[in-house]
């Protein structure tokens, strides 16, 4: 008798709310058919560790009731690059080496017939290079940042804009209260989609997102022009990778060992030349990570669990080297190569930007 189907997950890159529940929904998934499921700790480290260490035998104990709460009980990294693994010396220096061969030994070592791979494009990248070399792989989008190409919509990002709107229509009262301009800055990367819907739905004054370099000019008159009208405050929302025409997106945090440059302090300057040139008080504030905190809404949550279980199914049907994707209204399998070729930026064309400037909002353009 043929032993049972065993299969791996592991999730990569930050975390973004609905990580859980679409390791529940495939560990359902696979144990209804039989299957054996293991999650793999800290995205690929996992597999670098003796057994007992690195990997989480996955039944339906260990995911009950995981699919409300946020963050992922196998750990996340932003370290785990196999291709570039960093490997720490006695003297504190880091050397990056190419460990991929061992982690591919290691999954036949352990007899997994195919790895579920939860990430964002950095960690889908991965997956699809681990698939060039013979892993069996399907890919499953997360990114609160919803960058992603080739799917309508990755899960995190709707947990992300609650949170963000929640945030932003607190700040109208005391605002408008002492009369301030607030900025806040959110997440996005190089990509505005936070910025932009949540800007559209708390109905900020201003939205500046990567994909329009902004004229703070501008962004100066629609502040004095709401001071005629007898608004004496405003809500600037800033996607962390905006910048001026003609300038840079602001990097000014420390870059982590082998991570990505962390982008930051857009908000603050905004800030601070709003002051100089309105005469106005303002005030800047960063959400950062609060945005991927927390339990996932209820649209994050289905969205996962229909990820998840689909992944189990493209296991079984052999679509390897794929990535689940939301087509509505189907989940359907589309190939790692073309969902990680490019960012997925949000057009000029948007009906979201023209519907922003029909209502007035400036986008710094």
């Amino acid at each position: 008798m043929p032993r049972p189907m065993r299969i791996a997950i592991n999730t990569g890159g930050g975390d973004a709310p609905g990580l859980n529940a679409v390791i529940r929904a495939a560990t359902l998934a696979a144990i209804g058919r039989g299957w054996e499921v293991y999650g793999i700790r800290k995205s690929y480290a996992g597999l670098l560790r003796d057994e007992e260490e690195g990997l989480i035998p996955l039944t339906r104990r260990v995911v009950r009731g995981i699919t409300h709460l946020g963050g992922t009980i196998l750990g996340t990294t932003n370290r785990g690059d196999p291709f570039a693994y960093p490997m720490e010396h006695a003297d504190g220096s880091v050397e990056f080496k190419d460990v991929s061969a061992r982690i591919v030994e290691r999954l036949e070592t352990f007899g997994f017939d195919a790895l579920i791979a939860i990430g964002g494009d950095g960690s889908l990248r991965i997956a699809h290079k681990l698939s060039e070399l013979g892993v069996p792989v399907i890919g499953v989008p997360k990114t609160i940042d919803n960058d992603l190409a080739s799917t309508v919509v990755t899960f995190g990002l709707d947990t992300a804009l609650n949170t963000a709107v929640d945030a932003i229509d607190k700040l109208h009262s005391t605002a408008e209260s002492h009369e301030r301009v607030m900025v806040v800055e959110l997440m996005g990367r190089n990509c505005g989609w936070i910025a932009l819907n949540a800007g559209l739905a708390s109905t900020a004054d201003a939205i500046l997102i990567p994909e329009i370099p902004f004229d703070l000019d501008k962004v100066a008159d629609t502040i004095m022009e709401r001071q005629l009208r007898g608004r004496h405050f405003a809500i600037i929302v800033v996607s962390e990778g905006a910048f001026p025409v003609g300038g840079r997106p602001s990097f000014d945090k420390p870059q982590a060992v082998g991570g990505m440059k962390r982008l930051g302090g857009i908000g603050e300057w905004v800030a601070d030349e709003l002051a100089r040139r309105t005469g106005k008080e303002t005030r800047s504030l960063v959400l950062g990570h609060l945005q991927r905190g927390g339990s996932p809404t209820a649209f994050d949550r289905e969205l996962a669990l229909r990820f998840g279980a689909a992944a189990v199914r493209f296991v079984e049907a052999g679509h390897f080297g794929s990535m689940v994707s939301l087509d509505p209204p189907e989940i359907v399998p589309v190939p790692l190569a073309e969902a990680t070729a490019t960012l997925k930026t949000v057009p000029l064309t948007s009906d979201k930007l023209q519907t922003a400037r029909d209502l007035g909002i400036c986008l710094g353009d």
